[in-house]
């Protein structure tokens, strides 16, 4: 799986996007459904971010499902 600039996922009711992505760090909002123009960011380590979006549907070019195995 490749994070890149303004990917948006979707999990559930909440959508997250990649405001600003770095080597170590993500920086993202969450975006609420009914209001997209309001939002928290976060940041947050390339690792915490991958937990947050396991399960989760890339809906920004294409939809796919993200699947983790070890």
């Amino acid at each position: 799986m490749r994070l890149r600039q303004n990917q948006l996922w979707q999990k559930g009711e909440d959508r997250y996007r990649i405001v600003q992505l770095e080597r170590l760090s993500v920086g993202y909002k969450k975006i609420d459904p009914l209001n997209p123009e309001s939002g928290t960011h976060h940041t947050v380590t390339k690792k915490e971010f991958c937990r947050v979006i396991k399960g989760a549907t890339d809906i920004s070019d294409g939809e796919y499902t993200v699947e983790f195995s070890r």
